[in-house]
């Protein structure tokens, strides 16, 4: 039984705090929904949980497994069992995904296994053979995010908005493949979203409303249906976002910061 725990998580990014204390814990064959209007910390919570450069935990503690995550690095909190599927997924030229997992499991029948993974996705070889995530589409990529998954079997898998960019068939694909391997093996999965088409698939335990850094609600899976009636109105307080949101603030870290990129977010914060 394996466990991720968040506890008292603060960050900021670029100066500014987006993510004001989360609290939360997924357990092995759970699967943990994090949903949230733009702006909530969503995708901030994915990529300081996995380590990505640019954000500073200021306070709380994240551990898996009792192994304390935010002092290692983002390639040793996935041998410790932590994995992230990308919302935006890297391309990397002249590297195929075979050779990719050969180099993070070593001595280990990655060919074997992949090709497994391939039937089980619906993938012909000759997508294993392309560069890795180099020309693919959309969903291509995604399917790319969960082929490695099973290949890797990590203990727990966070879904950085899964199913932004996919069509009806990729997101039944990608979503059956993810709740198998938590019937199968147990993994537990903490999927960020802002729909609940996702969940229609892959079936929540547990869901999480995220607003302004905080977690303001738990529930079963009844919650997101409430939330695709009703939206986010009766959680936001009737407070309007006076300062730059989370979504805006990565848009800046992607594209690279410049003198006017505070300037640029709060104007366009302004115009909402």
């Amino acid at each position: 039984m394996s466990s991720l725990l968040v506890d008292g998580l603060r960050a900021k990014v670029a100066g500014r705090e987006v993510l004001r204390g989360v609290d939360l814990e997924v357990s092995s064959g759970k699967v943990h929904a994090v949903m949230g209007p733009n702006g909530s910390g969503k995708s901030t919570l994915a990529h300081v949980l996995m380590g990505r450069p640019g954000y500073e935990v200021t306070a709380g503690r994240v551990s898996l497994d009792g192994t304390d995550l935010l002092g290692l690095p983002p390639y040793e909190r996935a041998v410790a069992g932590l994995f992230l599927v990308l919302q935006y997924p890297t391309e990397v030229p002249g590297v195929t995904v075979e050779a990719m997992l050969a180099e993070a499991r070593p001595g280990e029948d990655v060919r074997g296994r992949l090709r497994e993974e391939a039937i089980r996705m619906g993938v012909g070889e000759r997508f294993l053979e392309r560069e890795l995530n180099v020309d693919m589409s959309g969903g291509e990529k995604k399917r790319n995010e969960i082929l490695q998954l099973g290949v890797l079997r990590p203990r727990i898998a966070v879904l950085d908005e899964v199913d932004s960019g996919l069509d009806v068939d990729a997101l039944r694909a990608v979503s059956r493949r993810v709740e198998e391997e938590t019937e199968e093996r147990g993994l537990g999965v903490l999927a960020i979203t802002h729909y609940r088409r996702l969940l229609s698939v892959l079936r929540a335990d547990v869901v999480h409303v995220l607003v302004k850094g905080r977690v303001v609600a738990s529930g079963g899976p009844e919650l997101a249906d409430e939330l695709e009636s009703t939206g986010y109105g009766a959680y936001l307080g009737g407070d309007e976002v006076g300062e730059a949101t989370a979504d805006h603030l990565e848009e800046a870290i992607d594209g690279g910061l410049d003198d006017g990129w505070e300037e640029r977010v709060v104007l366009e914060e302004g115009d909402r």
